[in-house]
């Protein structure tokens, strides 16, 4: 399976992606949107719209997805086994009012 994830670094939203990843053990490419113009750009070419984060999973596009709904996904194609293991951090859960302020001093927005 080839997935890449276009994600913030810092993001409730994108760490529950990579909780995802984690919890089956994925391989995948995390692509930084935030400081990287053409990876943003990439995103919204791909996705046909500028929200994240994106999952491409084998030339699939989820569009604005949260982790829950990534791992939905892969449970509902088969693609991975349901499994009880534990995550350390939500699946589905917006930025905190911290990680905004440190995307907001320490980052390059292009949107």
């Amino acid at each position: 399976m080839t997935i890449k994830a276009y994600l913030k670094p810092s993001c409730g939203w994108s760490n529950g992606v990579r909780g995802i990843m984690r919890k089956y053990h994925l391989a995948f490419e995390d692509i930084d949107i935030i400081n990287n113009r053409a990876h943003y750009a990439e995103m919204v070419q791909k996705s046909g719209q500028p929200l994240s984060p994106c999952v491409e999973i084998d030339g699939v596009m989820l569009a604005d997805v949260s982790g829950e709904e990534v791992e939905n996904y892969l449970l509902s194609n088969d693609l991975v086994k349901s499994t009880e293991t534990a995550l350390d951090v939500p699946t589905n859960a917006g930025c905190s009012d911290e990680e905004h302020a440190k995307m907001a001093t320490k980052t390059i927005r292009f949107f």
